[in-house]
């Protein structure tokens, strides 16, 4: 019976890693997720903070300040191992990733998860959040540097659109904010637009 319970959990916390992977770069909801796979809420988040502790996975905090009061206050849930990732969604080969839908969320995990590790490496806490308001504006990551703040906006593309900089366009407006924007993106060119510039995610640890 015993060990019965043990598989059946060992299924249950396998199916929460690829729940978890599905959502990846989503906002964290412990009821959502821990109905799906048929256990409590606080199940879920004593799981969370096993993957947490073993380095597995990292919750992205929200940033907000006083420039808006109706800003997302929850967690982001991403991966420090795209390798893992791929793993546990059966993905063995890149024509499949670039077919996948989970593509530009893998990519932003591997981008932001990148930015952490570096700053880890230098012996430095974490100083990247993303930032959404009520209306669902977002912006991928924020670089807090002491209270000066940097919006980074993240796209898999390998072709600059016009686009990318329109949250960050809204975020500056109402943060006025007056610091550079950055798209990092699939690409190998580094272009500057107006105010913005964009990057090769090959260049992007130098934001930290």
């Amino acid at each position: 019976h015993r060990f019965a319970h043990a598989i059946t959990l060992e299924n249950r916390v396998a199916a929460a890693l690829v729940k978890g992977v599905e959502g990846i770069g989503q906002q964290l909801n412990l009821t959502a997720l821990g109905s799906e796979v048929g256990v409590v809420h606080n199940t879920i988040a004593s799981w969370i903070s096993i993957l947490e502790a073993s380095y597995i996975i990292f919750l992205l905090k929200p940033h907000f300040n006083n420039f808006n009061k109706r800003v997302t206050k929850t967690p982001k849930i991403y991966f420090y191992d795209s390798g893992l990732v791929c793993s546990l969604l059966g993905i063995e080969k890149a024509e499949q990733l670039n077919t996948h839908h989970i593509k530009g969320a893998l990519f932003e995990g591997l981008v932001i998860s990148e930015l952490v590790k570096a700053r880890y490496n230098l012996g430095l806490p974490s100083n990247c959040y993303y930032w959404r308001d009520k209306s669902g504006n977002e912006i991928d990551c924020i670089i807090d540097k002491a209270g000066s703040l940097t919006p980074v906006e993240i796209k898999s593309g390998k072709t600059i659109n016009s686009d990318y900089f329109s949250n960050i366009k809204y975020w500056k407006t109402i943060s006025e904010n007056q610091n550079k924007g950055y798209v990092v993106y699939g690409g190998n060119d580094k272009q500057k637009l107006q105010d913005n510039i964009i990057i090769s995610w090959q260049d992007s640890f130098g934001l930290i």
